[in-house]
This record gives C-alpha cells, structure tokens and sequence, in this order.
C-alpha cells in the first residue's frame, strides 16, 4: 500500500509533469524527423531532464485541521469507552462528569478551522482529552479496588480525590469552551439587544 502510495504521489508531482512535457517535447521531435532511430532514448532523456530540472515537491508540515480535531475526537471518544467498560469501578457521578466533560469537548472539535485558528484553545482541548483526564482516571483505575474505597484519615479516599479532579477537570473545559463560543456568544446577546431596540420603536 506503501509503495502505490508513493507511486500516485509522483505521478501528481510537479517533477513528473515537467518530465511528460520534455518527452512530449521528444514525441515532437521523432514527428517531424528530428530525433531519427534514437526517438525513444531520446523521449527518456528529456522526460528525465525535465523531471530532474523540476523543483522539488514544497514540504507541508502543517496538520490540516479537520484531520487533527477527527483525532481529538476518536483519542476522546476511545477514553470514554474504556472508562465505560469499568463502568462497575468508577465512584458515583465519574461517569456522569466525564460525558459531560466529552460533550463540551466534542462541541469544539467539530468546528477544527477555528479551532486551528485558536492555538490557546486548541491546547486546552489537546490538554484534556490527551493528558488530564486520562491521568485522572487512569490513575484511580489502577489502584486495587479496596484502596479506591478506602476512607483515609483526614484526608479524601482515592474515589474522593477522582471525584474532585473530574470537578475540576469538568470547570476547565467549560473555561475552555466558553472562551471558545465567547464570539457566538456575544453575537447572541447583539442580537436580543437589537431586537429588544426594534421592539420599543
């Protein structure tokens, strides 16, 4: 699959263009007698004189945006569906936050152009969904299960403290959405004044 790949990229490539109109320059030459017994090593010749002369293919390191949110989105919908799977482990209301959390998140990435356009955003967001929460839940989800419910002497049991990251974890991606929205936001609330004007007229 590899090697087909590579050899549909070429045949798009500026190179191998350049090298089709030198040989077609050959085609012409063997036409009108020019290129006599030697037509076809001459035809090879220019295609690889102008293949070689092409410039080279311009390097794109940048991700385009649409890919980079669609994998947000399977890293994220992949995390809520293993925690389902512990669905029997998780404390009371992890679940319920985490969709939350998936929901808020879910409603940036469909809209990746702006989201490209918004690296704090998009850090944010990339933050989540491949760093926080995973550690959160990860970390609880492999403790023994009678650590995790295990109370603790002036201090929270391990369900507890999951239960306060995903608090916190849930406030940040609200942070991070509303931020987000802030401009569709506002037009929304542009809109109701202008119509709350319209109304007194």
């Amino acid at each position: 699959m590899a090697i087909s790949d590579g050899v549909v990229r070429y045949l798009g490539s500026t190179k191998n263009l350049v090298g089709c109109v030198a040989g077609l320059g050959g085609v012409g030459l063997h036409l009108t007698g020019f290129a006599g017994a030697y037509w076809l090593p001459v035809i090879g010749g220019l295609y690889l004189v102008g293949a070689l002369a092409a410039p080279p293919e311009r390097v794109r390191l940048a991700v385009d945006p649409a890919i980079a949110a669609s994998r947000l989105r399977s890293d994220l919908a992949a995390l809520l569906a293993k925690v389902r799977a512990e669905a029997k482990r998780m404390p009371d209301g992890a679940l319920d936050r985490l969709d939350h959390i998936g929901e808020v998140l879910d409603a940036v990435l469909q809209r990746p152009e702006e989201l490209a356009a918004d690296p704090e955003t998009s850090h944010g967001v990339t933050r989540l969904v491949r760093v926080d929460v995973p550690l959160a839940v990860e970390t609880y989800l492999n403790l023994p299960w009678w650590i995790g419910v295990a109370k603790r002497s002036g201090a929270r049991s391990a369900a507890g403290e999951l239960a306060a990251q995903l608090e916190l974890l849930e406030v940040d991606a609200e942070k991070v959405a509303s931020r987000f929205f802030a401009d569709d936001l506002r037009r929304q609330s542009d809109h109701t004044r202008y119509l709350e004007d319209r109304a007194e007229d």
